[in-house]
C-alpha cells in the first residue's frame, strides 16, 4: 500500500463530499463549532472556538506533510453546508493497513445518514483502492454514541486500552479498539452498506 498523501483526494455520492482539509474552511466549518458546544467532548483536542479550529486545522496539516495524517472536511449536499470532520490516520504503508477516526459531525447532521455514507466512501477507498488489509476504529470508552455507530458499520471490537490517554479534563480515557478486514468488506458491503453502495 503506497498512501497518496501528496493528492486531493475527493470521495464523494449523491449525498456528500469529503475532501481535503483546508485553512481556506475555517469560515465555512466555524458555524459547526459554535453550534455544537462540548462537540469533542470525549477527544484529547479542544473544540470550542475559531481559535480552537484554526490550531486543529493547522497541526492536521502538518500532520499530513509529515506524511502522519490525512485529514479531510465534510461535505452535505443535502443541506449544502460543511458538517465535520474525518481523516485517515496512523497509515502503515509497510503493513497494508490504517485507521479512520478524528471524526467530528455536527448534531444537526447526526443520526441522519450522513456518517454511513461517509464511512462507506472512506472504507471503500481504504479497502478497494489503496489495498489496504485492516481498517481499524477507536474511541473513548466513555462514548457510547461512537461505539455503538462504529459496531453499527460492522467492526469488531478488539480490545480496550485502559488508562491510555490523558484528557484535557484530566482523567485518564480508556480507548476502545475495533477493526474491520478487508474479507470482511464484501459481506459488509452485501449487509450494512447494501442501500448507499449502489
Amino acid at each position: 500500500m503506497e498512501f497518496p498523501f501528496t493528492e486531493n483526494i475527493i470521495l464523494e455520492d449523491a449525498r456528500v463530499r469529503i475532501e481535503p482539509l483546508t485553512e481556506g474552511l475555517i469560515d465555512l466549518l466555524e458555524p459547526v463549532v459554535n453550534n455544537n458546544p462540548g462537540l469533542l467532548r470525549y477527544s484529547p483536542v479542544l473544540m470550542g472556538n475559531r481559535s480552537d479550529l484554526e490550531h486543529y486545522i493547522q497541526s492536521n496539516l502538518v500532520l499530513r506533510k509529515k506524511r502522519l495524517k490525512y485529514p479531510f472536511a465534510i461535505f452535505d449536499k443535502k443541506s449544502d453546508r460543511y458538517a465535520g470532520s474525518s481523516s485517515y490516520l496512523r497509515i502503515s504503508n509497510k503493513d497494508n493497513h490504517l485507521e479512520i477516526g478524528s471524526t467530528w459531525i455536527g448534531r444537526e447532521f447526526q443520526r441522519s445518514g450522513l456518517n454511513r455514507r461517509m464511512k462507506f466512501l472512506m472504507l471503500h477507498y481504504a479497502f478497494d483502492t489503496l489495498g489496504a488489509i485492516r481498517v481499524a476504529f477507536r474511541t473513548d470508552a466513555q462514548n457510547e454514541q461512537s461505539r455503538t455507530a462504529i459496531q453499527a458499520i460492522g467492526a469488531t471490537y478488539e480490545g480496550t486500552l485502559r488508562k491510555h490517554m490523558l484528557m484535557p479534563d484530566g482523567h485518564m480515557r480508556d480507548t476502545v479498539c475495533y477493526s474491520i478486514l478487508k474479507e470482511e468488506w464484501p459481506g459488509l458491503l452485501a449487509t450494512v452498506f447494501r442501500s448507499v453502495s449502489g
